[in-house]
């Protein structure tokens, strides 16, 4: 047992109660954004999969709809991992694209200007999911934060791909 003057190493910040809520509120927010960040990448990125042309169409139609797929299966991650935190999750494109800080695509690009439109989204998106991971962490919440790390790895790798195609 141990004496009353004896403290126990503590699981979350030393916060107040408002410091936590605005905290929590951030680390929400910071997996809204990842959310929306992620359907709008995904949206654009089965976009350029229906429209890609030229002499690397076949290859390029391959890797954006592996890139679409794995979006589709991460937004289910993060929505599923809001409603955990028991906040509901934004949907539908008003909403998510309301949210987003990436760009709808650019109409009628080239095959290498939508491998450079992507790559550039997969970096920003990438820095993101870093601001999220570093929010989640103020919260100890774990949870968000392996989440989180998996999609900035991801992120980090889809974009050294896309651009080993531009050099």
């Amino acid at each position: 047992m141990q004496s009353p003057t004896s403290t126990t190493p503590s699981i979350t910040p030393n916060h107040s109660s408002t410091q936590e809520g605005e905290i929590h509120g951030k680390n929400i927010a910071g997996l809204k954004q990842v959310l929306a960040d992620t359907y709008v990448l995904y949206s654009k990125t089965h976009g350029f999969h229906w429209n890609v042309t030229g002499p690397l169409f076949t290859s390029l139609h391959a890797l954006f709809m592996e890139q679409y797929n794995e979006l589709f299966e991460a937004m289910d991650e993060l929505a599923e991992r809001i409603r955990v935190l028991k906040v509901e999750a934004p949907f539908g494109p008003t909403a998510l694209s309301g949210l987003s800080s990436l760009s709808d695509a650019s109409a009628s690009l080239d095959a290498m200007a939508m491998v450079r439109e992507l790559e550039a989204d997969h970096r920003q998106l990438a820095s993101q999911c870093q601001e999220a991971l570093v929010q989640a962490q103020d919260v100890a919440d774990e949870g968000s934060g392996d989440l989180l790390t998996q999609r900035l790895r991801t992120h980090q790798k889809t974009a050294w791909k896309l651009a080993s195609l531009l050099q």
